[in-house]
């Protein structure tokens, strides 16, 4: 017999290494989808491949008698079973069944009005999320006793240690069983678990059928890509003609005799008594099954039956996230001798290759039918047609019984056109009573009727569409002006969520302690918002007006140098790249760079705020936003200037690890930058190290936005960092008034620019890291041996003077005209300024060394060094 990933392992070279169990377990097929390249397709999951009912149910079933025998009775008892939509939804209820004891709970994709989150997560291969966990009993997850949590597959792990970590740090517990069909960790991988588990203080168990990994050759993505559009180009998208089924008949409907109050799965949890409830109804539903297979298709007394002979092949069809309901139906019905296989719908986009060495070999396009949350896509039916099958037993729950399921082009018409005879079966969407649109046991229904037929798209127009990923990304949108920043709308969207309701400030000083002694990070907290003198502002208006043109240059040189080597997709006014700042200091630089993209080219550039912390990476779940809605190639990032270049090295660690863990290739972690005096980077508008006036103040040149904070018990590790919105500095806020005066500028610097941008992209402009080498020099020349207490340039002195506790100044001798606003701090906050020569940079600013309050006073005035 052909493996069925041996048409994948041929052309990519993928590898599928473990025991002799694997292959007959997994087989490959590839995504279509531009961020991974392959799907392991399980053969006893009953998602992708039609299976035999009791294969799907009896692998689950023996993962929970195993998890039953590894904690025993009593504590088996006390636990609860986690199982993750879709795909793993009845795994994680068979296993809860082989357990006996305990509930079940799986997260979801649907919201359900008046239902209170548990908690929620994004897979890793949110305010909102892709996940959510929506118990009725808000006690369910609350216990003591140990969690199991159960998917189709332990990859990296990152999902499942994800849940726990969250879940952890509400409803904190002694002991967790992961269980999974396969366990498919890398080497590098293995070791995390127990890692993790000493991390949060408890016991974490895993429990698998087999177990193996996939070896993948250098480039799989980009070969993969390249495979499917060559095969699409040749055969197109959708099912091949053969097993089609001429002359179809309408569907026809079962009611079945659902228990009242029976759950249709574990949306909202089910207990030990709801399975007794179902186990004693299943052989009466499947009789009603049986006498609907033996029905006449319309009911019409006399005419042929849909199926009268057992021997014929019939497939039960499940729903996404629906698929316990219907295994247990198909269960049932095996047992009463109908040659029955299961599977499911999905929304993961595959390529379907019809040769026997492949997992998928036809798919079925039909547009959502259950209004889903996050908007209307295709779904997909694989193997279904062309599978043989004399009859299809669709169950969907009411909330998916609606028009477009019925549509000319919807999944009913999808099936009658490639199998005989369809069946209908509808189970009552359950929801908490006082969360129900209606009842239980009642719900609107939806005959075949005249519904306007959708255009169906062409094969062009369906590879051009964007496609939704199986567990679909729900990140909150950006937000936007004026409900967060003082910043028009369209010139930025921030990838943050809005914590201006807590109380995150502290005084300078206590800031400085708490971080230095090793008691906090500076990310968990805010500086007191410094409210600059009217003679500092005075001299931050003097300075843009001074230097505004010299700002425009660079803003035009470095925009240039982005739009010829990263011109984005396509030509004319719809292409270029995406500009991502690195909040807040980046962003006015970002909406800067926007402006001259529009003014110069025409261009209306996508412009998003991110937020990076040093020593804890960059914000993953905005660039997985970002990766789910623009082609990571066409992200850059933007940032005001580079210092020693602490967050060029920052970002480009992060997008690396980000891209091991994730999956998810293609980000470039080039800064782009105003000015680059350490010389750390290669675009950049200029490397003279000067006073570009966004730097002197706070918030109030940035869009009144605070900096960003993380901070665990305010930042899930599924949601955005956070940050505040200073609606009440409004009177002092010259944010715009900054941006305007700058690109006020920007005509009398076009041949400027122009000759710079020549210049630039014929030069060497490897990074030398001059600036890092300074650093290191300066910081064990003044003893402070630590380079993260050493911030060079204009910028970062004068961060230093509005945020920290500043020990002294460094000026490079003559670099007087860049320093006036740096002078004048210094003095408000008794830094004395000490000239020195040989310095890369204008000036740099000493944090005050192992400083305690004590050391210094309470004002946070400097004491003579030692």
């Amino acid at each position: 017999m052909v493996w069925t990933g041996t048409w994948v392992a041929e052309r990519l070279g993928v590898e599928l290494i473990g025991g002799e169990e694997l292959p007959a377990l997994l087989g490959l097929a590839l995504r279509r989808n531009p961020k991974r390249a392959h799907l392991l397709v399980s053969s006893v999951l009953g998602k992708h491949v039609p299976q035999r009912p009791s294969v799907v149910y009896g692998s689950g079933l023996g993962l929970g008698v195993r998890v039953r025998a590894l904690l025993g009775d009593e504590e088996a008892a006390r636990s609860v079973v986690l199982g993750y939509a879709e795909t793993a939804t009845a795994l994680g209820h068979a296993v809860a069944d082989g357990l006996g004891l305990a509930p079940y709970l799986h997260s979801t994709r649907r919201p359900v009005a008046g239902v209170a989150r548990a908690g929620g997560f994004e897979e890793s291969h949110s305010h909102a999320t892709s996940h959510l966990l929506l118990p009725e009993d808000p006690k369910l997850l609350a216990g003591g006793g140990p969690l199991v949590l159960v998917d189709d597959e332990f990859s990296t792990g990152n999902t499942v240690l994800n849940t726990i970590r969250d879940l952890h740090a509400r409803y904190p517990r002694e002991r967790y069983v992961v269980v999974a069909l396969v366990d498919m960790r890398s080497t590098a991988d293995l070791g995390r678990l127990d890692a993790f588990a000493e991390e949060i203080g408890a016991r974490v168990d895993l429990i698998s059928a087999a177990a193996g990994t996939v070896r993948l050759p250098e480039g799989i993505l980009e070969k993969g890509q390249a495979l499917v559009a060559e095969h699409e180009k040749a055969y197109g998208t959708g099912a091949p003609a053969a097993g089609a089924a001429g002359g179809a008949r309408e569907p026809v409907r079962v009611t079945l005799d659902w228990p009242e109050g029976l759950p249709d799965g574990g949306r909202h949890g089910f207990t030990p008594e709801h399975r007794e409830l179902l186990e004693e109804a299943l052989p009466g539903l499947a009789t009603g099954l049986g006498r609907a297979l033996g029905a006449v298709p319309g009911a019409v007394p006399g005419a042929e039956a849909v199926v009268t002979d057992r021997g014929c092949r019939v497939l039960v069809l499940g729903f996404e996230e629906l698929m316990y309901a219907p295994l247990r139906l198909a269960t049932a019905l095996e047992e009463t001798g109908h040659d029955v296989h299961y599977s499911t719908t999905t929304r993961s986009p595959v390529l379907a290759v019809d040769d026997p060495g492949y997992a998928i070999r036809t798919r079925l396009v039909f547009p959502a039918h259950d209004d889903p949350a996050d908007g209307p896509g295709e779904r997909y039916a694989y193997n279904v047609a062309g599978g043989g099958f004399d009859a299809v037993v669709l169950v969907v729950d009411s909330a998916a019984d609606t028009p477009e399921l019925h549509a000319p082009d919807g999944l009913l018409a999808q099936l009658a056109a490639h199998v005989p005879h369809v069946v209908l079966a509808v189970v009552p969407s359950y929801a908490p009573t006082a969360a129900l649109p209606y009842g239980p046991t009642s719900a609107p229904s939806y005959e075949p009727t005249a519904v306007p037929s959708a255009t169906k798209p062409t094969v062009s127009e369906a590879l051009e569409a964007p496609e939704a990923p199986e567990r679909s990304s729900m990140l909150p949108e950006p937000l936007r002006g004026p409900a967060f920043s003082s910043y028009a709308p369209e010139e930025v969207g921030w990838l943050l969520q809005d914590l201006s309701g807590v109380e995150l400030e502290a005084p300078t000083e206590e800031r400085e302690e708490a971080i230095q002694s090793g008691g906090a990070h500076y990310a968990e907290s805010l500086p007191v918002e410094y409210q600059p003198s009217a003679r500092y502002q005075d001299l931050f208006h003097s300075a843009l007006e001074g230097s505004a043109a010299r700002i425009a240059r660079a803003v035009g040189t470095v925009t240039e140098t982005v739009l010829a080597e990263r011109p984005g997709p396509g030509s004319g006014p719809g292409r270029g790249p995406v500009l991502v700042s690195l909040a807040r200091a980046g962003t006015p630089v970002g909406v800067l760079m926007r402006r001259w993209a529009k003014a110069r080219h025409g261009l209306d550039l996508p412009h998003y705020a991110v937020s990076i912390v040093r020593g804890r990476g960059i914000d993953a779940n905005a660039l997985r936003w970002l990766a789910a809605h623009h082609d990571p190639a066409d992200v850059v990032f933007v940032d005001g200037w580079t210092g020693k270049g602490a967050i060029t090295r920052e970002l480009a660690e992060a997008v690396k690890e980000f891209e091991a863990t994730e999956g998810i290739s293609g980000f470039d972690p080039e800064i782009a930058v105003l000015a680059d005096p350490g010389s750390c980077v290669r675009t950049y508008g200029t490397r003279e190290d000067f006073l570009i006036p966004s730097a002197c103040l706070n918030s109030t040149v940035s869009g009144l936005i605070s900096r960003t904070v993380l901070r665990s018990d305010l930042v899930g590790p599924h949601d955005f960092h956070g940050a505040k919105f200073y609606r009440e500095l409004a009177g002092a806020d010259v944010s715009v008034a900054f941006l305007d005066a700058v690109a006020a500028r920007f005509d009398e610097v076009v041949e400027s620019v122009d000759l710079d941008v020549k210049e630039l992209l014929a030069a060497d402009r490897t990074p030398t890291w001059e600036g890092w080498a300074a650093v290191e020099r300066i910081s064990e020349e003044y003893g402070i041996h630590d380079v993260n207490l050493v911030k060079p340039g204009v910028g970062e002195t004068t961060r230093v003077l509005l945020r920290r506790v500043p020990w002294k100044i460094l000026a490079k001798r003559g670099a007087d005209a860049d320093l006036a606003h740096v002078r004048l701090l210094a003095e408000q906050r008794g830094v004395p300024v000490e000239e020195v020569d040989e310095l890369p940079y204008s000036c740099v600013g000493l944090i005050h060394p192992q400083y305690t309050r004590g050391a210094t006073g309470a004002d946070g005035k400097t004491v003579v060094s030692q």
